[in-house]
C-alpha cells in the first residue's frame, strides 16, 4: 500500500502520531527533498531508508515505486511540508499506483491553502485552489482572465520574490479594491495575517520587503455584480449573435435559445420568433 502522508508545514508539533507510527514501519520512505525531510525524520528518531522523489523524476521513479509496491513494499510519500499530491509530484504517483491496482490511503494533516482560507475572515463555503500560478506568461494570462469573473474564494500561493509583482497582476485584473488576506510562516513562531485590499498589499510589500512564503486568499467576484456586467454584454449583442456564441460552444440549437432567453430575461417564444423576423 501507497500512504500519503501528511508532515508540518512549520510547527513540528503537528505531526500525527499515526504518520510517526507508518513513517516507522513502512519499508520505504518517498520524500521530495531527502536533505529537507532527513530533519524532520532525525527529530522524531525515525530510521526507515528514504528515496527521492521529486517534480523531475516522478515520472520514471514513480513506475519504480509502483513496482516495489507490487512486490509487497510499504512505501510512504511525503512532501516538503504539508499533504502530498497537492501541488507537487505525489500527484502522478497516485495516478499510476491507482492505474496499477495499488492501494493508496491518506494519513490526514497540514494543508497550508485550507489553513490560510479558514482564518481568513472570507467565505470558505466555495472556493478554488490555484497553486502557485505558472511562470509560462501565455498561461499565466489565461489562468488570470479565468479569475476575472471567478465568484469563489480564490486561494494562491507565492514566493517572497514573487509576490509583488503577482499583487500587480491580480489588481489588474481584479481590480485594487478586492479584499485580501496574505497569511505567512503558518503554524511558525512569526506567523502573520494581513487583511486588505489588493491595491493597499501592492503598497505595503513596495515599502516592506515580504518574507516567507504566501499564501493569498482573495474575495471572489460579486455574482450580482459578475450577472450586471454579462448582461450589460448580452445586450450589445443581437439575438442571432447571442445565440450563435452558444452554437460555437457546441450546444443544441434548442438548448442555446433556452440559454439566450434566460440570459435576456425573455421567453424562448420571444427568441423563436425574434429569429423568425430575421430569416424573413
Amino acid at each position: 500500500m501507497l500512504y500519503l502522508c501528511a508532515t508540518p508545514i512549520g510547527n513540528l508539533k503537528d505531526i500525527t502520531l499515526r504518520v510517526l507510527e507508518t513513517l516507522k514501519e513502512v519499508d520505504l520512505i518517498a520524500a521530495e527533498d531527502t536533505r529537507h525531510s532527513i530533519k524532520l525524520l532525525n527529530h522524531f528518531e525515525i530510521h526507515t531508508p528514504m528515496t527521492s522523489y521529486h517534480e523531475y523524476n516522478k515520472v520514471d521513479k514513480a513506475k519504480q515505486l509502483v513496482q516495489l509496491l507490487k512486490e509487497g513494499k510499504e512505501i510512504a510519500l511525503i512532501t516538503d511540508a504539508g499533504t502530498p499530491g497537492i501541488s507537487d509530484p505525489g500527484e502522478e504517483l497516485v495516478r499510476q499506483c491507482l492505474e496499477a491496482g495499488v492501494e493508496v490511503t491518506v494519513l490526514p494533516g497540514p494543508v497550508a491553502c485550507v489553513s490560510a482560507l479558514i482564518q481568513s475572515g472570507l467565505p470558505t463555503r466555495r472556493f478554488c485552489f490555484e497553486a502557485f500560478l505558472p511562470p509560462n506568461k501565455k498561461e499565466r494570462e489565461q489562468i488570470l482572465e479565468e479569475l476575472k469573473a471567478e465568484t469563489r474564494t480564490i486561494v494562491i500561493y507565492e514566493a517572497p520574490h514573487h509576490l509583488v509583482k503577482t499583487l500587480e497582476q491580480l489588481e489588474g485584473v481584479l481590480g485594487s479594491f478586492r479584499r485580501i488576506t496574505l497569511c505567512r510562516e503558518l503554524t511558525k513562531k512569526y506567523e502573520e495575517k494581513f487583511q486588505t485590499t489588493l491595491g493597499e498589499a501592492i503598497l505595503h510589500f513596495k515599502d516592506s520587503s515580504p518574507r516567507g512564503e504566501y499564501v493569498l486568499v482573495i474575495e471572489g467576484k460579486d455574482p450580482t455584480e459578475l450577472l450586471k456586467e454579462q448582461q450589460l454584454e448580452f445586450e450589445q449583442l443581437s439575438i442571432s449573435e447571442h445565440l450563435q456564441t452558444y452554437l460555437d460552444q457546441g450546444l443544441d440549437k434548442k438548448s442555446a435559445m433556452k440559454k439566450v432567453a434566460k440570459d435576456r430575461g425573455i421567453s424562448k417564444r420571444e427568441v423563436y420568433q425574434s429569429l423568425l423576423e430575421i430569416n424573413e
